[in-house]
This record gives C-alpha cells, sequence and structure tokens, in this order.
C-alpha cells in the first residue's frame, strides 16, 4: 500500500502579517482567528493559529497577500528574519561627513524706497532671504503675495507651484525643506488651518519653512475683513503633538520685509517652521518700503537630503515607533523651544519712559493704538504703547520691568480676547500674579478698534479712578 505523505500545516511569521484578515476567511477549519494583542516591531495586530483542526489544504497561503506572511511548515528557516546588512552585504558607500555649503551675503546698491502693499513686501523679503521655492493655493487677502512670486521666480531660476489645495501645499514645502531650500507659502485663516496637519509633520521632522498667515474674520469662511483670531492658532494650536514655532507679527510693510528676512535665517538656525501673521488691512495696505544693504545667497545645510554624494547619509523623518526614543526626541524639541524663549523675544516700546498707562497691541492695531497715544498725551495722561513682535515667545521679559508703575494694562485687538490670553499666560508663566488692573478694547467679524474707541476707554478708566 502506498503511503500518502501528510501535508504541511501552515506556520505565520507575525512580522509579516497586517491583520487583513483574508486568510480567516478561506480557512473551512476555522483555524485562524484575528489577534489581540499588538506586535512591537509593526505595531500591527496579526493573526492567531489554532492547528489542532488544519487539514493542511493550504487555501490560507494563497488567500495570503503577503509572500512570507504564511507557509508550509519545514521552511521555517527559509524565511527568517535577517538584518539587510547581512543579506545584502556592505553598503556600497561609505556616507561621507556632509561638506560645509554656508550662505553668503551680497551687497545691494542704494535704491529709491518702493511703494508696495504688505503681501509685496512680505514677498520682496523673502526673495531677499533667498527664498525661490513658493508653494501655495489662493484665498484672500493674501493671494497678492504669491501672484506676485509666480510672476518673478521663473526669471529667477525659482519654482512656483499652485498645489491643488492648502494640504497639498505644506506637503511640497516638507520636501522643498527637507531638501534644504527656502520655502514659503502665502494663505489665510481657513487655509492655514488645512495645514496644520502638515505643520506638526515639518516640526517633528525638524524642516524649515515659513508661513504668512494674513489672517481674515471667522469662524468658519467668515469673511475677508481683517481680524486677529488665528492668534491662538499660531501660538497654541500647531497642528497634534509638542509643536511650536517662532511667531512674527510685523505692523507695517516696512516690517513686513524686514520680518520675513528673519523669518528664514530663525527657520533655518532651529531647524523649525516660523509663522509671519498680519491682519488683513496690513496685507494690503499700502507703505513705503526701504531695502536692505544686502541680500542672501543661500548654501546647502549639513542636515538636508539634498541629492548629492555629500549629503546622501542623511535623513528627514517624523516617525518614531520607539515610545523612549519618541519620548527623547520631545525632550529635545523642549530645549530647542527653551532656547527660542531665552534669546528670540522681540518688542518694540513706545513712549514708554514715563508711561503709567499701558496699551498692548500688534499688527494694525498697534498702529490705532499710537494714534489714541498721541491724542491722550495732548490731554495730559501718560500712556505708553507695548508691542509684541513675536507672538510667541510672548517677550515677557521686556514688559516685566514696567509693570511696577503701571496703573492700568489695556489690551487692544482684533479678536475676543486672544492676544490678552496670551498675554496673560505669559505673566504667570513668569510668577507675575498681581499685574495692574487690565481691561481691553476688542473688536471682531473684520472691524479693527479705532482710535476714538481706544481714546473713550481709556478716559473711562480715569473717570473710574
Amino acid at each position: 500500500m502506498t503511503r500518502v505523505a501528510e501535508r504541511p500545516k501552515p506556520f505565520l511569521i507575525p512580522e509579516y502579517c497586517k491583520g487583513c484578515g483574508r486568510c480567516i476567511s478561506s480557512c473551512t477549519k476555522d483555524c485562524i482567528t484575528m489577534g489581540t494583542e499588538i506586535n512591537p516591531e509593526t505595531g500591527l495586530v496579526p493573526v492567531v493559529l489554532d492547528l489542532t483542526q488544519c487539514n493542511g489544504c493550504g487555501l490560507c497561503y494563497s488567500a495570503c497577500p503577503e509572500p512570507y506572511g504564511l507557509r508550509p511548515q519545514g521552511e521555517e528557516a527559509a524565511f527568517e528574519l535577517l538584518d539587510p546588512a547581512t543579506v545584502l552585504g556592505p553598503r556600497p558607500f561609505d556616507a561621507p561627513v556632509p561638506e560645509p555649503r554656508p550662505d553668503t551675503m551680497v551687497p545691494l546698491p542704494e535704491r529709491e524706497p518702493l511703494i508696495v502693499k504688505g503681501t509685496y513686501a512680505v514677498a520682496v523679503g523673502a526673495l531677499l532671504a533667498g527664498c525661490r521655492h513658493v508653494f501655495g493655493y489662493p484665498i484672500t487677502p493674501s493671494t497678492e503675495g504669491a501672484e506676485l512670486m509666480a510672476k518673478v521666480l521663473p526669471e529667477l531660476d525659482g519654482v512656483f507651484v499652485q498645489a491643488v489645495s492648502e494640504v497639498a501645499t505644506v506637503n511640497m514645502m516638507y520636501g522643498a525643506g527637507g531638501a534644504g531650500k527656502r520655502c514659503m507659502t502665502f494663505t489665510s485663516s481657513p487655509g492655514f488651518s488645512l495645514m496644520l496637519e502638515g505643520m506638526s509633520y515639518l516640526i517633528g521632522a525638524e524642516v524649515p519653512a515659513v508661513f504668512v498667515n494674513i489672517m481674515r474674520g471667522g469662524p468658519g469662511l467668515g469673511n475677508i475683513g481683517p481680524e486677529q483670531a488665528d492668534i491662538k492658532l499660531v501660538c497654541r494650536g500647531l497642528g497634534h503633538g509638542n509643536t511650536h514655532a517662532i511667531v512674527l507679527a510685523p505692523s507695517t510693510p516696512q516690517e513686513m520685509l524686514d520680518l520675513a528676512m528673519v523669518a528664514f535665517e530663525l527657520a533655518f538656525k532651529y531647524r523649525n517652521p516660523v509663522v509671519i501673521v498680519g491682519d488683513g488691512y496690513l496685507g494690503q495696505m499700502t507703505g513705503k518700503v526701504r531695502l536692505p544693504r544686502h541680500m542672501v545667497q543661500p548654501g546647502i545645510p549639513e542636515w538636508a537630503v539634498f541629492g548629492d554624494r555629500s549629503h546622501r547619509g542623511n535623513l528627514i523623518c517624523s516617525i518614531n515607533l520607539s515610545e523612549a526614543g519618541l519620548e527623547q526626541h520631545n525632550l529635545r524639541l523642549n530645549e530647542k523651544y527653551q532656547a527660542m524663549t531665552a534669546e528670540e523675544q522681540r518688542s518694540d516700546l513706545y513712549r514708554c519712559d514715563d508711561a503709567d498707562i499701558l496699551l498692548v497691541a500688534c499688527n494694525t492695531p498697534s498702529q490705532l493704538a499710537k494714534g489714541a497715544i498721541k491724542e491722550l498725551r495732548d490731554r495730559g495722561l501718560k500712556v505708553g504703547l507695548f508691542r509684541p513682535i513675536t507672538l510667541w515667545p510672548f517677550p515677557i521679559d521686556a514688559l516685566t520691568p514696567l509693570l511696577g508703575r503701571m496703573r492700568d494694562l489695556v489690551v487692544v485687538e482684533a479678536s475676543s480676547g486672544q492676544l490678552e490670553d496670551e498675554l496673560r499666560l505669559a505673566l504667570s508663566h513668569a510668577d507675575v500674579y498681581e499685574p495692574p488692573p487690565m481691561s481691553h478694547v476688542r473688536r471682531m467679524g473684520g472691524i479693527l478698534p479705532s482710535q476714538v474707541e481706544i481714546v473713550e476707554h481709556v478716559l473711562g478708566l480715569e473717570e473710574v479712578r
């Protein structure tokens, strides 16, 4: 009698199992069930085999989409997981230490001032900072900056890409920034919201980029009027996880240009995105702008994934499946945030030397506050302006020395208290628990606080006193 060889039963290599369940539906003996434990090497849940009733039919092998997931017993050794270095041998090259290629400064001839709107001024500043890669999706009131870049970049061997969405935009920036290129985008409030997932990836992978957010009225689509209601977003809501970025708040077209150049410097100094926020009026208003005395010719950062031999050993990535490794990465990010907080606080003090009433404002409302200060001083009141230029980190170190002689703090803003929230949080972190009495002048919905409203509010404080 001829003896029929017993058919081999399956075995599973858990590292190759995605838990798709196809083998479960193929098994006529119900020998395969969905697992309940995550495989730590893959983060997936493999199936579980119970071969008590298995007849070795082999249907599960055919159903498995992974060629090495389910195999017949006896082939275990052939599919042992091995280090690629053991299988493939040594790498065909040794990744060299990247050669430093630093930025260089190119002198500019003196020119007459330009008369341009704020979004144009940011674009000119970015070009002078060496930015030649711009990605974006049109949205009012920031579109003119992108339009200008689309016109001039081809003449400068640069690239402008109108992406299919803001989500696509931010991921294009990830690619360009990861290659060490200076890149940016222009957007406004609803568009910026869509970019926040990608912003978290940029911060996690330590990729520099510059975002220009010309804030408009919200929530939702709102309108295209000026507002400052994205302050909480740029200071506390830059995507999921442990995320922060330096936030610059210019108040004039000149500062739009100057801070654009600063933004790229800081983005590459810290390998982190930087956000420039302006309100709708600031993006559209026209002003006199003087050009700097130099422009930047960028080099190639040592960490960049540039594609040449010198940089071929580099890696840009924001994924870290090891809990301990991810914790260490976050601790290192925290050290970077602490350095930003210590070194990058920026502010402007206007007529604060003898002031005992202090207005706090940024962007266009700070210009209206200056007009109110002139009128109030003509009436004999000693009023000054504290203007935060960095909203994060909030410039608390420059503010605290002023507080001892202030009778009142008045926060002037085009939002429902988001700037005041940053001020109060900064005071708390600085252990200032009894600041001067704080009040505010607020408008919303695309309306800015007026000079008249600021003057009347301060005069009202004096009447109560």
